[in-house]
């Protein structure tokens, strides 16, 4: 390989770890101000000038207001810099591997714990923006949906590992497990009732146990 070929493959290759920076900086820019001013009241420009950016740089490396919105709440969620598919997360892995009904839900209400901890907040800001901003509801609605999915996905390994309570039909145990692991679930027991986290996640495997399984 000639030395020039080798400098273009260099500059790339610094480029494109300097755009994933310079994106990520952007999301944690985000992240603090819809924390601090809610969706409605940041702006691309205030988000810019807390990542140290033009504006053009933030459409360019990440695009809109919504789509800025669903990559902080996609971060969130996934405890990473990046996006994870719920398959790919290490307590989805350690649920499917662990053939006791019951430890699946107490490793799942400590998974949640560990998220609600992290995105209640943001959860909040952005259930208050789906109120009035279209764009917003199509995140919040989006994110919803899938949450209902995965629930079912964790039923239907209940079911299989024979843990699922007769007579309970797969939607309900999915409903009352999307409800009982809300954000607003969470931040009222924690914030408005006084509960650790740690209370929560007990409260939440042993609820599950009650209303789900034999």
């Amino acid at each position: 390989m000639s030395k020039e070929v080798k400098r273009r493959s260099y500059d790339t290759s610094f480029r494109k770890t300097r755009s994933t920076d310079t994106r990520q900086r952007i999301v944690e820019a985000a992240w603090e101000l819809v924390l601090e001013r809610g969706y409605r009241a940041t702006t691309i420009a205030e988000v810019a000038l807390q990542a140290g950016v033009n504006v053009d740089t933030v459409y360019e490396l990440v695009g809109r207001k919504p789509v800025l919105l669903r990559e902080i709440v996609e971060q969130a969620i996934s405890g990473a810099d990046h996006a994870v598919v719920a398959e790919e997360r290490d307590y989805v892995m350690a649920i499917r591997a662990e053939p006791d009904p019951a430890m699946k839900l107490a490793i799942y209400a400590h998974a949640m714990r560990e998220t609600l901890e992290c995105i209640a907040p943001l959860f909040l800001a952005l259930r208050d923006a789906a109120s009035t901003e279209p764009d917003a509801r199509e995140v919040w609605q989006e994110i919803s949906d899938r949450r209902a999915a995965n629930m079912r996905k964790l039923v239907r390994d209940l079911r299989d590992a024979g843990g699922l309570r007769k007579g309970l039909s797969m939607d309900d145990a999915a409903d009352v497990l999307w409800v009982t692991n809300s954000s607003e679930l969470y931040v009222m027991l924690t914030d408005e009732r006084g509960w650790s986290p740690g209370r929560y996640e007990r409260w939440l495997a042993d609820a599950w146990c009650r209303l789900l399984l034999d």
